[in-house]
């Protein structure tokens, strides 16, 4: 597999919950989303670049990206599982 898993938990009203799932190899995609996200890292460690700027995060780390903010996956661990909550506009 390559890339990442996505299991959506909830969709209520403009907000979606979902859990990812990723292995290691990563696509690299630059996303600019139209929705607002939170995620936090329940298992694992990633290497994104948000806005051109590095940041590493570990098991318990979370990360507000604003929409519109440019922002890529340059690395993770095999199993890496996030907890991701879009919040679309209304």
């Amino acid at each position: 597999m390559a890339g990442e898993l996505f299991k959506r938990l909830l969709k209520y009203r403009n907000v979606v919950i979902e859990e990812i799932v990723s292995s290691s190899k990563i696509i690299d995609k630059l996303y600019v989303q139209k929705q607002d996200e939170w995620v936090l890292l329940l298992k694992g460690s990633a290497k994104l670049e948000v806005k051109g700027r590095v940041v590493s995060l570990k098991k318990g780390d979370h990360i507000f990206i604003k929409s519109g903010v440019p922002h890529k996956v340059l690395k993770v661990r095999r199993g890496t599982i996030w907890l991701a909550i879009h919040i679309h506009k209304r």
